[in-house]
């Protein structure tokens, strides 16, 4: 295994356990492959860990802080962690049978997520080096959990775009299959071959559920629906009746099957394919009494920060605009270059605009299954706010 040397005093964040290696931080390297394993030492040669190496910003990933070996017991070792945490936080139950088993560095496994969908399981490689060992990962999954059916191998989107990686995404385990899924009794189309991240934002699943506490009897405006989530949750509150809009047609098709699956000759749910600032303008003010804005990440990296920000704050105070007095506002930012700090002052902006007495009821996160390595602050990515506009 190769070696990296650390410039001296470069190594205070490894004694920290943050981690990631910058670039800057490296004052001598062998000649390493991208994707490579490599071993970390300070410049008085100190042993700080072992990773994958990569070109750019962050130059190394550690997987270890420990001088082990990254064979098929040490995956087999963090998988087995990984499924024992989400066994002990009761995510795993006949109802609920999708989940997040890794959540990159919150499980120890930077540049790695992998999702669980009943039979079959979703891998992406956010690292060359995780691209690299997928197959000796999947192995080790299907020892650990060999239930599985199926492993689905998708970083067709997620690998770094510098590294002229091939599209390689495909079966490491089993073939196609239609694929049902169980959230919170609920069922779900996961389209984990063609739809957005793994096939299903599970990250919101406790919201969702907060949703449903919130919807009986309101009339619910579910923006950026994707696969629908919100839109049964809140069906299954008993919302008077529910309106989902997406640009995409194709996911407003999936909304209504998810709908109709859960809910058949549904009479209270309607979807639209339009753009959420052009919907917005279109209906009266007071329209609705529960609006949901999940948008995409409008920032995916920090040199797009201002602009994300106003983004947001153009699209809470449109739909604080259009609320019914006394209605709940569902507001999210998936960006991980918006902090949560930034996130709400933009919100707050909004409501300053608005004109309206706004009130937080709830701060939401990502839920216990995506866990923040606390050595890892970068890895809280969701940030939402429950506001209550008069």
């Amino acid at each position: 295994m190769k070696t990296i040397t650390l410039r001296k005093g470069k190594d205070q964040s490894l004694r920290r356990f943050h981690p990631w290696v910058f670039s800057g931080a490296i004052v001598r390297e062998e000649d390493i492959n991208e994707g490579e394993l490599v071993r970390v030492v300070s410049a008085e040669s100190e042993f700080m860990g072992i990773g994958h190496y990569q070109i750019g910003s962050i130059a190394v990933r550690i997987l270890t802080f420990e001088d082990e070996a990254i064979d098929d017991a040490f995956w087999r070792r963090r998988l087995t962690a990984a499924c024992a945490m989400r066994t002990g936080l009761g995510v795993i139950r006949a109802d609920n049978d999708m989940y997040r088993l890794v959540h990159g560095e919150g499980d120890q496994l930077p540049g790695l997520v992998i999702d669980i969908y009943g039979p079959a399981a979703v891998m992406q490689a956010h690292s060359v080096g995780m691209h690299l060992q997928r197959k000796e990962i999947a192995a080790a999954l299907q020892a650990v959990m060999p239930s599985l059916q199926c492993i689905y191998y998708k970083s067709d989107t997620t690998l770094p775009y510098k590294a002229g990686l091939s599209d390689e995404s495909g079966f490491l385990l089993g073939s196609p299959m239609e694929l049902i899924a169980k959230e919170n009794g609920l069922s779900f189309h996961i389209d984990w071959l063609k739809g957005q991240k793994t096939g299903f934002f599970l990250d919101q699943r406790d919201n969702r559920s907060l949703i449903e506490q919130y919807s009986k009897g309101r009339r619910v405006l579910n923006m950026f629906c994707y696969t629908g989530g919100f839109s049964v949750y809140a069906l299954r509150g008993g919302a008077e009746l529910v309106h989902s809009v997406d640009s995409s047609e194709r996911a407003v098709e999936v909304t209504d099957r998810n709908v109709a699956l859960n809910f058949p000759d549904c009479k209270r749910h309607q979807s639209f394919a339009t753009d959420a600032f052009k919907y917005l303008s279109s209906v009266e003010d007071g329209a609705y009494d529960l609006i949901v804005l999940d948008p995409p990440a409008f920032a995916k990296h920090r040199d797009a920060l201002h602009n994300a920000l106003k983004g947001y704050t153009r699209l809470n105070a449109k739909a604080m605009q259009k609320i019914k007095p006394g209605g709940i506002l569902f507001t999210f930012s998936c960006s991980q270059a918006v902090n949560k700090d930034q996130f709400r002052l933009a919100v707050f902006t909004a409501a300053a605009q608005s004109h309206r007495f706004v009130r937080i009821l709830h701060q939401l996160h990502q839920p216990a299954d995506h866990p923040i390595n606390i050595y890892h602050p970068e890895g809280e990515y969701l940030k939402g706010l429950v506001l209550q506009v008069e």
